[in-house]
């Protein structure tokens, strides 16, 4: 794993994205197209702002989504989907956007997704730290061993408060105790991952995710193992190291 440490969250963001379209601009040139995966979330903003400015053929590129909620609209103001309307699909228009759509039937949901990633390798995914140490939507105890790409997932307190204290939500019974999230192992298979952890708030995360026991109780440490990682932080989510 590689580790980068800027000033701030917006040269931490710019950084990270360059590096994102870098590598989407050489799998385009290797194969004629690009597959991805887009995260969410606070940490997000300035990567996701710095990556539509991008001069990228966006129309070669193929998008999935990492995770949603389960039983909220794509009208809500929390909805995942609704954010990566607004700040990433409507603005580059990617050739397709496979939105996780937690509406209706999860588990079917889970199926249909995973049937679509599992026809391509992905060649870059976009990830976050949650500041309980979840990858997606993965709170701990992570399952590290299921090979399905998609999963339904209970979401832990400490994971709904940040969602609460992040402004998603007014009271924290609002936050949904249920998502769909993208696997461990799937996460794992992407051929290079950008994870971009600004904030003091996940100062504590970043250094169970570098320092502890790789263990499905700090889920994000299994980057450790990944061949490609870059983990982006600024000032304050590297305090601790």
């Amino acid at each position: 794993m590689e580790i980068v440490i800027s000033e701030s969250k917006q040269e931490l963001g710019k950084i990270a994205a360059q590096t994102g379209a870098d590598l989407i601009r050489k799998a385009i040139i290797q194969n004629g197209e690009a597959f991805i995966i887009v995260a969410t979330g606070a940490s997000q903003f300035e990567m996701l702002g710095e990556l539509v400015k991008e001069d990228l053929n966006w129309s070669l590129v193929t998008a999935f989504h990492l995770d949603e909620y389960i039983g909220i609209s794509d009208q809500h103001p929390a909805s995942f989907r609704k954010y990566l309307k607004e700040r990433f699909a409507d603005l580059v228009l990617p050739r397709e956007f496979n939105y996780v759509n937690g509406d209706d039937d999860p588990d079917a949901e889970c199926k249909r997704l995973g049937d679509l990633i599992s026809k391509q390798p992905i060649d870059v995914a976009f990830v976050g730290i949650g500041e309980n140490g979840h990858l997606a939507f993965n709170d701990p105890p992570a399952d590290f061993e299921i090979e399905d790409p998609y999963l339904v997932v209970n979401l832990n307190d400490a994971c709904r408060h940040q969602q609460l204290g992040e402004g998603w939500f007014p009271t924290f019974d609002d936050v949904p105790k249920k998502a769909i999230s993208m696997s461990i192992r799937q996460i794992m298979k992407s051929k290079a991952i950008i994870c971009s952890v600004p904030d003091d708030r996940k100062a504590q995360a970043v250094y169970g995710t570098l320092n502890n026991e790789i263990s499905p109780d700090c889920p994000a440490s299994i980057l450790r193992n990944h061949p490609n990682t870059i983990l982006y932080l600024d000032k304050q989510s590297s305090s601790l190291l």
